[in-house]
């Protein structure tokens, strides 16, 4: 049995302005998920990319722009964004306040291609440390 308790993950900060804390993946025993929580700055939000498996983005608290390929939407608290696999999305903090996301990707591991980009970027897998 695995328990997971997300003040025990120390924060990563991949961009200025996006803490983040990962929950569930391969490197604490997931076998088919990753989980992680995002506190994200106004203004500041994830370039455009895509992971090769599907995604759901719920906003927790803020309201975010989100896109899918050309198609933009703001996403407030409670709401979640299906992100079907492949897809090129991003999404930025289009509010006033600290936007706090939670993501589930359908593998153990996180894995992502940022547009215009020609390596994978990937984290969290059994052999992180």
């Amino acid at each position: 049995m695995i328990v997971v308790d997300p003040r025990d993950m120390p924060p990563e900060y991949w961009r200025p302005g996006v803490e983040t804390r990962m929950l569930v993946s391969a490197s604490n025993g997931a076998a088919q998920l990753c989980i992680f929580e995002q506190w994200i700055a106004p203004g500041i939000g994830a370039p455009t990319h895509s992971h090769p498996v599907e995604e759901v983005l719920t906003v927790r608290e803020g309201e975010a722009e989100m896109w899918l390929n050309q198609e933009r939407i703001i996403v407030s608290a409670g709401q979640s964004l299906i992100v079907p696999a492949g897809r090129k999305h991003g999404f930025r903090n289009s509010g006033t306040v600290t936007l706090h996301i939670h993501a589930v990707l359908a593998s153990r591991v996180f894995e992502a291609t940022m547009e215009g980009a020609m390596e994978v970027v990937r984290r969290w897998d059994a052999t992180s440390s």
